[in-house]
């Protein structure tokens, strides 16, 4: 399902080339091109909470979120952290935590103020069977102490750094695609076309969509202090 970079490196520079906006280097494609999935990624959630207001029986509804639910999907991910001190340090890739598993059983998360009264009652103070955890500043903190062995830990993360990676011809001095080297895109399949489009935005290239949009808004603008003279 990942989108391959090449052939998107390819696609933007065919447009570049037809527009004469020069050319778009490994280096800067890479940087522009990380960008774009970042944002990419991060619209997924927009979009999951518009839709989370909607009525949930509608088919339209459902097809969309089973879609998106897909692509979301690609980022889920769990990792096996070791105990240190009753701590656990979250992965930097860590986008959104999700559930941690101690000894096969799932620890309930409390916060840093509830601590104390969560201890101090005999009823809900946590014991190796059922412990607590907070989590603040990427660190994870168990209750009770001590506790030793490991965690897992199941979340979201974050997209990789894209690359298009490449070696130099020694006779022709141009730039040839190397896979072994390079990073692909993590997002959907399906969204190849809107990461081009970013891409290209970022490169000083607007396309017919972006441009109907800009004259509409615009338009609209121009409208509304129209009429309020």
């Amino acid at each position: 399902m990942a989108i391959n970079v090449n052939q998107v490196y390819k696609a933007v520079l065919v447009v570049l080339q037809q527009e004469k906006r020069g050319v778009l280097t490994p280096a800067e494609f890479n940087k522009i091109a990380t960008q774009a999935q970042q944002e990419i990624f991060t619209e997924y959630f927009d979009e999951l909470n518009q839709l989370l207001r909607q009525p949930q029986t509608s088919l339209a509804y459902a097809d969309r979120y089973a879609l998106l639910d897909e692509k979301i999907s690609l980022f889920k991910t769990s990792a096996t952290v070791s105990i240190n001190a009753n701590k656990v340090s979250v992965p930097v890739q860590v986008q959104e935590l999700g559930t941690v598993v101690y000894n096969n059983r799932e620890v309930q998360r409390i916060q840093k103020y509830e601590v104390y009264t969560t201890n101090i009652s005999p009823l809900t103070k946590p014991t190796e069977f059922y412990p607590v955890y907070t989590y603040e500043a990427g660190e994870i903190e168990l209750y009770p102490n001590p506790l030793t062995g490991s965690v897992t830990l199941n979340f979201l993360k974050f997209p990789a750094d894209v690359k298009w990676g490449f070696t130099i011809d020694t006779e022709l001095g141009n730039y040839i695609y190397n896979e072994q080297a390079s990073t692909q895109f993590e997002i959907h399949k399906s969204d190849q076309p809107l990461l081009i489009d970013k891409i290209l935005g970022y490169a000083g290239v607007m396309s017919r969509d972006q441009l109907a949009l800009q004259l509409a808004a615009s338009k609209e603008q121009q409208i509304d202090v129209d009429g309020q003279k």
